[in-house]
């Protein structure tokens, strides 16, 4: 029985080519690919073991990270990220045969869509109003359909979305590539249920979740300090609020590294110490395949010298 993936639906989505991606790459290409509605429905079923795993955009070079993400990782407790990639992200605006730009008066797309091509609509649709879509692939989907995914009419004229979308369901394209930023890129990550960690391969990523342990002053500079001293890069991090109380914050949080390397694993443990609540998510090769560079007291090899001095103390007194 080949495994089963989720991904954010229709068809056609950014996601969708990033689960492809990621399948080609792990030499599962014939696995089955589920459309899911959103991000929480997707993590939800691996949770519940109803999907093998689940791919979801976790940050975007223009906006950031994505909310919905974060915080479905965070709630749905013990997952795991293995695996990770970049698609560049080109958009299009896509109408049904026969529209021309002037008969352009709504116009709909995913949140992270329409704030991508911001400059391109207030120079050439200045007067159209944007109307929210689950996903760039879903607007495109309705405005071929001329309705929802709930059957209500949309009433929107174009669709901002993949150029892959817009053929799929048949739509003409108007304007291409109408980002705002050429290079725009998004990551995805392929999310598991816990398992054995990758193995780690010298250019890694580790992702937690940490909770500081109270508002007091110095608690942030407390837990950052734990990756200072030891060498390790934040490559990302992020504020959510935690739910408990104004002023409460939990902190998503990307390191350059591998548990398996002792820098982190001792970075982690002394992160444990001082917070909260930890949350790991993974450690997993970077899809940039940058190797990480270590300083020379960071090592697995300085960590070990360390340690066998200390043991000898222990031992012999000397």
């Amino acid at each position: 029985m080949s495994e089963r993936y989720g991904y954010l639906g229709p068809e056609a989505t950014f996601t969708e080519a990033a689960l492809i991606a990621l399948m080609e790459a792990r030499g599962t290409a014939y696995a089955a690919r589920v459309p899911m509605k959103n991000v929480d429905a997707a993590l939800a079923a691996v949770a519940a073991g109803e999907i093998d795993g689940a791919v979801v955009p976790i940050e975007n070079s223009v906006e950031g990270g994505v909310p919905a993400t974060l915080d479905a990782l965070s709630a749905h407790g013990r997952l795991q990220i293995v695996a990770e990639t970049l698609v560049p992200i080109t958009m299009v605006l896509a109408v049904k045969p026969g529209t021309t730009l002037a008969d352009v008066r709504a116009f709909s797309s995913h949140p992270h869509g329409e704030a991508q091509v911001r400059g391109w609509i207030d120079d050439h649709l200045p007067n159209a109003v944007y109307r929210p879509a689950s996903s760039t692939a879903a607007a495109a989907r309705d405005r071929a359909h001329g309705t929802d995914a709930a059957g209500a009419p949309v009433d929107h004229q174009a669709a901002v979305c993949p150029r892959l979308a817009a053929e799929r369901y048949g739509l003409e394209i108007l304007a291409e590539d109408i980002g705002d930023r050429q290079d725009a890129v998004t990551r995805f990550v392929l999310v598991r249920l816990p398992g054995r960690l990758p193995r780690s391969t010298g250019a890694d990523k580790t992702t937690i979740v940490a909770a500081l342990a109270s508002d007091r002053a110095g608690a942030l500079l407390e837990m950052l300090e734990q990756f200072s001293t030891r060498g390790i890069n934040l490559s990302r991090i992020e504020s959510r609020p935690t739910g408990d109380g104004l002023g409460l914050y939990q902190f998503s949080i990307d390191l350059t590294g591998h548990i398996h390397e002792a820098r982190m694993a001792e970075a982690l443990t002394g992160v444990h110490r001082v917070t909260r609540s930890l949350q790991f998510l993974g450690s997993y090769p970077s899809a940039d395949e940058v190797e990480t560079t270590v300083a020379p007291e960071n090592t697995d090899a300085a960590f070990a010298d360390a340690s066998a001095w200390l043991q000898r103390i222990l031992t012999t007194g000397k």
